[in-house]
């Protein structure tokens, strides 16, 4: 079986955060937010991305260019999550093995949260979905599952009965395939929804119609899976990733004055017994 490899979904505009640079290349600490999202994919064991592009692709192409890990695939129409897939077909043809594709504006993933998915998938599912709970699940893919518990598909907010759009369980966006019954999936998508977009969403359910195992794993944290959208919320993950920084610095051994005022880029070193003192 062949080493996993990753898709990385980074063709969207960055329309709610109202700039004109790519969301993905936005910055956090220091490093372009796509950044964070592909040392993650990497924890996970993943030695080959493929990167979607597609919103000033060459703009992506350039921040990256210096990984020999990545390659890049361009969708030049946005037409949902499972056609930015559908782009990737002749890199993965030959790909016998497992297959990670995940959003590129996620950067609070952890590389243990997505081997977990892959070690799940690995162990004989077609496909596992990485799920997390939260009762903020308002435009959330909503996890369905049948009386026993088991997996039977995801539902957009969109597309969802009062019901379903009352369930918990949410759909990070991660999701792990056998390659090869992914792209067989993807012959079977039909646009049949209220964005008349190809959902990578829908795969999960055509394998289960297959007969095949699909797992949904709840073991992401809510805040670990949450996407970048606005500035907003760019802020938010800026102050967790900060947070983290210090903390490591702390650990080490450094003293920090005052945390809350202060802030260190991801490429700094800080010696032993240094004091960092406030601004």
């Amino acid at each position: 079986m062949d080493a996993p490899v990753a898709v990385v979904l980074a063709a969207g505009k960055s329309t709610r955060m109202k700039s004109e640079l790519p969301k993905v290349l936005h910055d956090i600490c220091g490093r372009p937010l796509i950044e964070w999202v592909l040392d993650a994919v990497r924890g996970a064991g993943v030695k080959r991305i493929i990167v979607v592009v597609g919103h000033k692709a060459d703009l992506v192409r350039d921040a990256l260019s210096g990984a020999d890990d990545i390659t890049f695939a361009l969708q030049e129409e946005q037409k949902g999550t499972g056609h930015a897939v559908m782009v990737c077909r002749d890199q993965l043809e030959e790909h016998n093995g497992p297959i990670m594709v995940l959003a590129g504006d996620t950067p609070l993933l952890q590389g243990e949260s997505l081997k977990t998915l892959v070690d799940a998938q690995q162990a004989g599912a077609a496909c596992v979905v990485g799920t997390a709970d939260t009762k903020a699940n308002f435009g959330l893919g909503r996890i369905v599952r049948d009386a026993g518990g088991n997996f039977v598909k995801i539902v957009e907010q969109k597309d969802a009965t009062p019901e379903e759009a009352a369930v918990t369980e949410i759909n990070t966006g991660c999701f792990v395939f056998d390659n090869q019954l992914l792209l067989q999936a993807l012959e079977e998508l039909q646009p049949n929804n209220a964005q008349a977009e190809y959902y990578l969403t829908d795969c999960p359910a055509i394998l289960l119609g297959q007969g095949l195992p699909v797992q949904a794993s709840c073991t992401l944290d809510i805040h670990e899976a949450k996407g970048v959208n606005t500035r907003v919320e760019l802020a938010a993950v800026q102050r967790t990733i900060q947070q983290r920084i210090q903390t490591e610095l702390m650990l080490s051994g450094v003293s920090i004055v005052s945390p809350d005022n202060t802030w260190i880029g991801c490429h700094a070193k800080v010696g032993r017994d240094t004091t960092i003192r406030p601004f």
